[in-house]
């Protein structure tokens, strides 16, 4: 994947020059610090961490946590210290998400590549007291190998909707829906990208879905309407550099905010104004008191207070590059993002 990001991104632009070695650098980018990171992932020396997900403790917002996945392992529960609460020896995990039911379970999802030939979803609950990560089982989604997840919020009637872009760039849905035997899972498939899909973010308030296509760019799904999905940000080496990798939201009112996309082509993060998709900006998390954040697959963003450190917002971006060490999460101030970005 990140091979081969360089010269896709040329080819995607037209620009066919024999320059793999010079790295495609976008449109200038503000700096801003980790104020925290989390402790290595266990997997060593390999391309590991992949993505995070955030639950915000309501009670206590300075007591939530992070469900991060080792993509040759399993998923990682750690607190807003960074400090590891749990593990949950899982497989192949590579993207993750996660809700809050109506009696308070938390569900994660995660996208399972165990078995190459069929993408599954593996489906845990958290406790969100201890950290600890219960499995509850997998379910197929449909051919070919497992890859992206994103998770849309409950509906009213209990209905959970799992989005899996998969390898071969079909697009699934999956309804779930708890019975007195346990969970029940139905697939079908959206839509096909012609490429590699992965990052993927549901927004509840307009039930548009977004999908990163890696070396394309984004695309937005409306599910309330039969219509197909539109590109509406496009790979263009400035705002955003293949490959296009984690997508998270931050929404503001009936359909404003920001979304966010993992440029990771040139290590940066591309943001954007809902609901036109208006470019923005970009930044990067620097090396600070924490080193900076390079080849970020998976990000997560949540606008609302965790306490104290993070009374605006937290950002949470997976570090491909941690100097010696395994790779891992670092986490930021949104609201430092917003003010370094000058963003209202």
């Amino acid at each position: 994947m990140r091979a081969i990001r360089g010269a896709l991104a040329l080819i995607a632009m037209g620009t066919v020059a024999a320059c793999a070695t010079v790295p495609v650098m976008g449109d200038p980018a503000v700096d801003v610090a980790a104020l925290a990171e989390t402790v290595p992932v266990g997997t060593t020396n390999e391309d590991a961490a992949d993505d995070p997900a955030i639950w915000r403790n309501a009670a206590n917002p300075a007591a939530s946590l992070i469900v991060g996945t080792d993509k040759k392992a399993g998923l990682h529960v750690y607190a807003l210290d960074g400090s590891q609460k749990s593990f949950l020896g899982a497989g192949l995990l590579n993207n993750v998400d996660l809700v809050e039911l109506a009696d308070g379970t938390i569900l994660v999802a995660a996208s399972d590549r165990t078995d190459p030939q069929t993408a599954h979803v593996m489906l845990a609950e958290l406790d969100g007291s201890s950290g600890v990560l219960t499995e509850i089982g997998r379910y197929p989604v449909g051919p070919d190998e497992g890859y992206g997840l994103c998770m849309a919020q409950p509906d009213a009637d209990g209905r959970v909707r799992v989005f899996s872009p998969v390898k071969d760039g079909s697009v699934v849905l999956t309804e779930l829906r708890r019975g007195e035997t346990g969970w029940q899972a139905q697939s079908r498939q959206l839509h096909k990208l012609a490429t590699q899909p992965e990052g993927c973010v549901h927004d509840a308030r307009t039930d548009m879905l977004y999908v990163g296509e890696e070396n394309t760019g984004i695309w937005a799904f409306d599910l309330s309407a039969s219509s197909e999905p539109e590109l509406v940000a496009a790979i263009d080496n400035a705002q955003l550099v293949a490959d296009v990798e984690g997508l998270a939201l931050a929404p503001e009112g009936e359909d404003g905010g920001y979304l966010v996309a993992s440029s990771q082509g040139d290590n940066a993060y591309a943001v954007f104004r809902l609901p036109d998709l208006q470019p923005v900006g970009r930044f990067r998390i620097a090396a600070g008191t924490f080193g900076a954040t390079e080849e970020t697959d998976g990000i997560a963003l949540d606008n609302r207070s965790f306490g104290a450190t993070y009374p605006d917002g937290l950002f949470v971006a997976q570090d491909g590059i941690n100097g010696a060490a395994a790779q891992n999460f670092k986490y930021a101030s949104w609201a430092e993002v917003k003010t370094a970005l000058q963003l209202p």
